[in-house]
């Protein structure tokens, strides 16, 4: 592991920070490499408020989406709302199409099949709005690069209104109106909401121009809250007030859908990382095994028993999902031994009989175990089709766009995007991006890095320390859970290794110069316990957690990493 200690902020600012808020150095230093420099910046931050939302009307084209919503309420036109089949697709179309039911009747949905349609707008939904006399399409999450299919639309007498996030191409569909942060000549303030962050936006612009209170939009907010943690979006700015409040909603009053997923899992209090690693998947598990439709029908579903019986049939896809996972993971690492490639600084992998709903969880996977810029292709009918993922600082949609020649069509973030070829140009394609990463990346960034916001000594680990770092949350990326660096600690002689194949480590460390000993965790370092039985002075990275042992309370160090000092 890389240990990078961040670059120590103004101490002026520290300082102040230190004087108007009466807090430790530690939690001035955090805030001021957040970007905060005075009291009113820190009081936006803990108290994140929704008076400070941005106007949705500095949005491109938002007049023109609403108006042309106002023109199909008025005509009593028949509405489609669309999205993609992942997390921030469903609740974006169980968002837009929940708030437009409850002032208009004539809503549908419609999520694509990611098996038969694959990604984004299909012309197959456009048929079947033509079919079902539907007039105005609301794309969320995707349509940003549809030129083809809006255009196809239109000359069946379909109007398209897209809502997206991912970055435009050369040109722009010709749609009605396109909302998207992320377009060149968009001078919206904050360019990283996710796609259901977008559907808000355009919610709160419908629901200003029919004169409505803003706190009618409030219960909705636990849906978008989960598509920022889900979509790995910034949770800074709007999306952290967005995330904030949403997390609130989840938390006092979470709709049948979410309590029955609770219900399954045993869980009370949900922190965005229990988002993150508890709802999203089983969200994302109806569209990678059966319909996205499955995961739209559990958000929308408002009489409790049914919620149960769509989140016990969710949680059957997610168990689905989980074998499948961990059947393809091990195959795809046996691949990679077999071709002897762990030398190259790209893995790319594939085999026609994967299940295309989970490659790009295997995806994850591999990046996790080889740190290299990782694509998992299958078979999707006459074509293949592949996930890709990164590491942190190399953006693999740039690469991507290296090997344009040979990708039919493709699409999304930094670290994470999909694309679809033809099966001829496999080999070509692995070739061509090895060649570009190998040709762009940094060699440092293929090792995994630790960033270390402050050095600090065990006994400023206190219960008002930990309490105002709690006030932190929501974590994600942009504002991560702070991470810490302490020296010259030994064990006290209670370290084992702990779990199956003694996976884990457990310790009490203590520190010579103040006398403190704190209990230690460090999951999948099992491997080195030896480091603190030679009683070898070791420094760790870590971040600090809640220990509930048969009803105490204790704070303990959750471990990223030991080495000796």
């Amino acid at each position: 592991m890389r240990w990078t200690l961040k670059p120590k902020p103004d101490p002026e600012i520290i300082e102040h920070l230190q004087k108007v808020l009466g807090v430790e150095r530690a939690i001035a230093s955090l805030l001021a490499q957040r970007g905060i420099k005075t009291f009113e910046e820190a009081k936006k931050f803990f108290r994140p408020d929704l008076a400070d939302l941005h106007d949705p009307f500095l949005m491109k084209d938002m007049d023109l989406a609403v108006n042309r919503i106002e023109l199909a309420l008025d005509k009593g036109e028949n509405i489609m709302v669309y999205g993609d089949y992942d997390v921030d697709g469903t609740t974006s179309v169980a968002l837009v199409s929940s708030y437009l039911k409850t002032i208009y009747p004539n809503v549908a949905t419609y999520i694509p099949d990611r098996y038969d349609e694959g990604y984004g707008i299909s012309f197959k939904g456009i048929d079947f709005a033509a079919d079902n006399d539907i007039s105005l399409i609301i794309a969320l999450d995707c349509g940003i690069k549809a030129i083809e299919k809006v255009a196809y639309a239109s000359k069946k007498g379909i109007d398209f209104v897209i809502c997206d996030h991912h970055r435009p191409g050369a040109g722009i569909p010709d749609a009605v109106a396109v909302l998207d942060p992320k377009r060149a000549d968009c001078e919206y303030p904050y360019k990283e909401l996710c796609g259901c962050g977008v559907g808000f936006k355009l919610l709160q612009a419908i629901n200003e121009r029919r004169g409505e209170q803003f706190e009618l939009l409030i219960p909705y907010l636990d849906l978008v809250a989960t598509a920022i943690g889900a979509d790995i979006v910034p949770v800074t700015g709007e999306n952290r007030i967005l995330a904030y409040h949403g997390l609130k909603m989840i938390n006092a009053a979470p709709r049948a859908g979410f309590k029955a997923i609770l219900q399954q899992v045993k869980k009370d209090y949900l922190t965005l990382t229990d988002v993150v690693f508890i709802i999203a998947p089983r969200i994302n598990a109806a569209g990678r095994m059966k319909h996205g439709l499955h995961a739209v029908n559990l958000l929308t579903e408002e009489d409790a028993g049914q919620a149960q019986v769509f989140a016990a049939e969710i949680e059957e896809f997610n168990k689905d999902r989980r074998d499948k996972d961990k059947t393809i993971t091990e195959e795809a690492l046996a691949q990679i031994e077999e071709l002897q490639e762990q030398e190259r600084l790209t893995t790319v992998v594939y085999r026609d009989t994967w299940h295309k709903g989970v490659i790009g969880i295997v995806a994850s996977r591999l990046t996790e175990t080889y740190y290299r810029p990782t694509l998992v292709f299958t078979r999707s009918g006459e074509k293949l089709a592949a996930s890709a993922r990164s590491v942190r600082g190399f953006d693999v949609y740039d690469a991507l766009e290296g090997c344009s020649e040979f990708i039919e069509q493709f699409g999304g973030h930094k670290y994470a995007a999909g694309l679809t070829m033809f099966s001829d140009q496999y080999d070509n394609f692995k070739r061509k991006f090895e060649e570009v990463v190998s040709a762009t990346i940094d060699r440092k960034l293929l090792t995994p890095e630790i960033q270390i916001d402050a050095e600090i000594s065990l006994d400023e680990i206190t219960t008002k320390f930990h309490r105002i770092l709690k006030q932190f949350a929501p974590f994600g990326p942009g504002n991560l859970s702070p991470v810490f660096m302490t020296r010259n600690l030994k064990d006290t002689g209670y370290v084992k290794c702990v779990g199956g194949e003694n996976k884990h480590l457990k310790a009490r460390l203590f520190q010579k110069k103040n006398g403190i000993s704190i209990d230690a965790i460090g999951f999948n370092l099992g491997s080195k316990c030896n480091f603190l039985t030679d009683g070898k002075k070791v420094r760790a990275a870590y971040s600090i957690e809640e220990n509930e042992y048969m009803g105490n309370v204790s704070l303990q160090l959750k471990l990223k990493d030991l080495t000796v000092n």
